[in-house]
Parts: structure tokens; C-alpha cells; sequence
């Protein structure tokens, strides 16, 4: 799939969502990349064979003090290839971005890998 639309794809997937939390997406950018770098995937503790279909790098709202401004934006990342290789269709893909872009932005909600699990949203 070209890249643009892969991004069409991230795009819509944020338009889905409900507008409560759309309105509450400040300071995050959502940007799609090919693969994962070096120190993307330094950065979380996977097993063997685990892929990164997407990352959020910044502070999550629950973290964010008084003090909290003047900061970079947070960063979404989604990585188009790993979502590719795993998917055997276009619908496939446009499920899995959707679940991704739903993963990572319920971290910049504060909701950890362990919560997500225990809502069988992982």
C-alpha cells in the first residue's frame, strides 16, 4: 500500500474516534513511518518475536502538572511496514491501524500496556 494511503488510513482512524477524546488530543502528533528505529525499539522492554506496530513517546495527561508547558509535542508513531507484513488484506490493515491508533492513544490517556490487557483491549 503507498504511503499516503496508509496515512489516509491513520487519519480516519482518529476521525473515528469519539469526540470527547478527540478534543482532548492536545499537543500530539500523529505521524506514520516506515519501521521502528534502533532506539524506537530500545526504548520498550519486548519478547523475542514481539513487533512494534506503534509508539507513543511523551507524557501522558495523567502525568501532566501545573508546570506542563512550553514542552514538544507528544508523538504517535504507527509503522506501516510491521502492520503490513501481518495483515493479509486491505481490511485487515485498515482493523489493525485502527486497534494501533486506538493503543496508542489511550497511553497519552495514561492507560498502561497492563491495563489495556486487563480490558482485553491488547
Amino acid at each position: 500500500m503507498d504511503s499516503r494511503k496508509f496515512e489516509r488510513l491513520v487519519a480516519r482512524a482518529i476521525e473515528s474516534l469519539p469526540e470527547e477524546f478527540r478534543e482532548r488530543l492536545e499537543n500530539v502528533d500523529v505521524v506514520v513511518a516506515d519501521r521502528p528505529t534502533r532506539a524506537q525499539l530500545g526504548v520498550l522492554e519486548r519478547k523475542r518475536g514481539e513487533t512494534l506496530l506503534g509508539l507513543y513517546e511523551g507524557v501522558p495527561l495523567t502525568e501532566r502538572t501545573n508546570n506542563y508547558g512550553l514542552v514538544a509535542p507528544d508523538k504517535i508513531t504507527v509503522f506501516q511496514q510491521p502492520i503490513e507484513d501481518m495483515c493479509r488484506s486491505d481490511a485487515e490493515i485498515i482493523e489493525e491501524v485502527r486497534k494501533v491508533v486506538q493503543h496508542e492513544i489511550a497511553h497519552h490517556f495514561g492507560i498502561s500496556d497492563d491495563r489495556l490487557r486487563q480490558l482485553g483491549r491488547e
